[in-house]
């Protein structure tokens, strides 16, 4: 059983992020309508094998929703590139984002892929952010978290899985993030059909767990580890994963 810590401050625009070492609480306060009372236990096994995992990777509310852009359709060490160029040429601030012209934009981000298009999307972004907030993280975030989902979801090129990211990495709202990862463990563990909607898997790990950002933070990035070092698409390497126990049926090609 888990402790209860005590959570930290939700960060305030633009500062350093900082997070806790404490352990998250999977267990301690249940959740009501449990989809998947299994969740909270897939958790504690994850997080008991490989600790916290610093997630999400950022120096300023800004950067961290710069990534979320940036790393669709990539890997992070491709982002973590592209954001160094930003950050050499001084574009790692909305105003300064807003102000570059969109082809040099472009060719800074290159290593991230799709530069043309994440190019436009950053554009987009800081758009959305003066018109609508005064170009403020800050107003922006104190916008409830329902209401700011739909305005993400509206500005070109932000898709649920990067606006829930948005939410809950840089604004510290309690959404859970799905990705590819979390749908392939879930299908092998026969947890899903893989024809659940993108909203119908974060309600289930939403319903199933405390209302807990720092918790959903944890608990996806633990996915994302074990969806690049263990459950893998092809030999997967289910002996060593640390949900190796729930697995219903041996995965055809497991190592």
């Amino acid at each position: 059983m888990c402790t209860t810590p005590t959570l930290p401050a939700s960060p305030r625009a633009g500062a350093p992020l900082r997070r806790s070492s404490r352990r998250p609480q999977s267990r301690a306060t249940p959740a009501p309508d449990k989809s998947l009372p299994i969740l909270p236990q897939y958790f504690d096994a994850l997080f008991q094998m490989h600790g916290e995992q610093h997630w999400w990777p950022g120096r300023t509310l800004f950067e961290v929703i710069v990534g979320a852009i940036l790393v669709q359709n990539t890997s992070w060490v491709n982002v973590e590139r592209a954001i160094a160029n930003l950050r050499q040429a001084k574009l790692l601030t909305p105003s300064a984002m807003e102000k570059v012209p969109q082809p040099k934009l472009a060719r800074l981000i290159r290593s991230s892929g799709y530069f043309r298009q994440k190019a436009r999307k950053l554009k987009e972004f800081v758009k959305f952010l003066r018109k609508e907030h005064r170009g403020s993280l800050a107003a922006m975030f104190r916008t409830p978290a329902t209401n700011l989902r739909g305005q993400l979801l509206a500005v070109h090129g932000i898709g649920p899985e990067t606006a829930d990211s948005i939410l809950l990495y840089a604004g510290n709202h309690p959404v859970f993030v799905v990705d590819a990862y979390t749908r392939r463990i879930l299908q092998r563990h026969g947890l899903a059909t893989g024809k659940e909607s993108y909203e119908e898997i974060r309600r289930l790990f939403e319903k199933s767990l405390p209302n807990d950002p720092r918790l959903f933070n944890e608990f996806h990035a633990l996915i994302v580890h074990t969806g690049k070092n263990h459950c893998r698409t092809r030999a997967p390497l289910c002996s060593q994963c640390a949900l190796q126990p729930f697995l219903p049926h041996p995965v055809e090609g497991s190592q």
